[in-house]
């Protein structure tokens, strides 16, 4: 197993966990027979919580797509890898502001985010595979 596919795992990982804090803030509010009711996601960090792990459920088809086309081209793995790592560096320092309530800085590691995938799509076409 690559470095890059234990990547796709903690990516998957951080997704669940990042609706870990609106849990935790609603006390004993969250009804897990009702774990999707509009109700309990209020404005805050509840509602932010949401939408960063809603995020992570968007942003992993994308990232789990790169990586293994870049591995099944024949990518050099140590580019792979590092362009991976990125990914999940910026991922986790997203959700990180998304919490924090930073929408700009968290709109920029989006984009970094994004440009990781882009790069890791791309990277056949660059190593010439």
């Amino acid at each position: 197993m690559t470095i890059a596919e234990l990547c796709l795992l903690l990516a998957v990982i951080l997704t669940i966990v990042s609706i870990m804090p609106a849990k935790m803030d609603g006390g004993g509010a969250f009804d897990n027979g009702n774990p999707r009711d509009p109700k309990f996601y209020t404005p805050g960090l509840r509602v932010r919580s949401q939408g960063a792990h809603l995020n992570g459920f968007e942003a992993f088809p994308f990232f789990a797509t790169a990586v293994i086309l870049a591995e099944m081209r024949g990518v050099p793995q140590t580019t792979v890898n590092a362009l991976a790592i990125a990914f999940l560096v910026v991922r986790v320092l997203y959700v990180a502001l998304y919490l924090a309530d930073k929408p700009s800085f968290r709109s920029l590691a989006w984009s970094a985010g994004f440009a990781c995938n882009v790069a890791l799509f791309l990277s056949p076409f660059w190593a010439g595979r």
